[in-house]
């Protein structure tokens, strides 16, 4: 058998390990996709009066904010993702079994790509839930198919660049616990952008912080897609955040796979 046929079948391998830990223990997806569902109710039912009213002046209402908190609603699902992915890896590091699988006659790289494919097959299903939710309490794109496509394309390199961040944070973690706090402040992130309120209406400071993180552009680039406002150059600086994190965060997650374990704890 050939290299590659080895590298696809044992990342194929990893893959069904992990999708079988996910099926046996479906309320982890059920929590990452619950908790943003939880903040699009929040901030719909509860501030979406007031915030919409701010968003489209006198004739703004529940409906507006609806329409324009749903792309930050989205990242917070892929973030969410990413916490259970840092976790999971975290776990294969401090209980032996990556260890384990370096004494045996697989393709090493295979162990970290069955986690990425997984988590971006969790962050689909934590997506179209998400996205069902908001179909279901009125929420209504204009998007084209094309525009449509370009929004999962996005969301896909999206979902690819925070994944292999997670999962570089998930291998460099001591412990389990340092592996779900990590990754916490890219929950953060869509609130210090432009996903629950404009950066227009933050104080200078934040405003600047808004405007120039990465989320920001992800934000505007999914709602020019999805809602047909103005992207501007959002979609470029989108992609080039995608690209820059995706090889950052690969080359670290490489190095440290890669590193001598040394001697196992005693």
């Amino acid at each position: 058998m050939s290299t590659p046929a080895y590298a696809v079948r044992d990342s194929r391998t990893m893959l069904r390990r992990n999708l079988r830990h996910m099926w046996r223990y479906p309320t982890l997806t059920l929590m990452v996709a619950g908790i943003p569902v939880v903040f699009l109710l929040l901030f719909v039912y509860v501030f979406g009066g007031t915030l919409g009213a701010g968003l489209g002046g006198p004739g703004g209402g529940r409906a507006d904010y609806l329409a324009y908190v749903i792309p930050g609603i989205l990242l917070m699902a892929v973030a969410g993702v990413a916490q259970g992915t840092a976790i999971s890896v975290a776990m294969d590091m401090t209980e032996g079994i990556i260890a384990r699988f370096r004494t045996m006659a697989i393709f090493r790289p295979s162990i970290l790509t069955g986690h990425v494919v997984s988590a971006l097959t969790q962050t689909a299903a934590s997506l179209a839930i998400v996205l069902a939710v908001a179909l279901l309490i009125g929420f209504r794109p204009t998007a084209s198919p094309v525009e449509w496509t370009a929004a999962v394309g996005v969301l896909a390199m999206i979902t690819l660049a925070i994944t292999w961040l997670s999962v570089a944070c998930g291998l460099v973690s001591k412990t389990v616990e340092a592996a779900s706090n990590l990754p916490m402040p890219l929950m953060l992130l869509p609130f210090l952008g432009s996903g629950f309120v404009p950066t227009e209406s933050m104080p200078t400071a934040l405003r600047w912080f808004a405007e120039y993180q990465p989320f920001t552009p992800f934000i505007e680039t999914l709602r020019g897609l999805l809602l047909g406002t103005a992207i501007g150059n959002s979609a470029a600086v989108a992609v080039a955040w995608c690209v820059g994190i995706t090889l950052a965060s690969f080359l670290w997650a490489r190095a440290a796979f890669n590193r001598d374990p040394g001697p196992a704890a005693t």
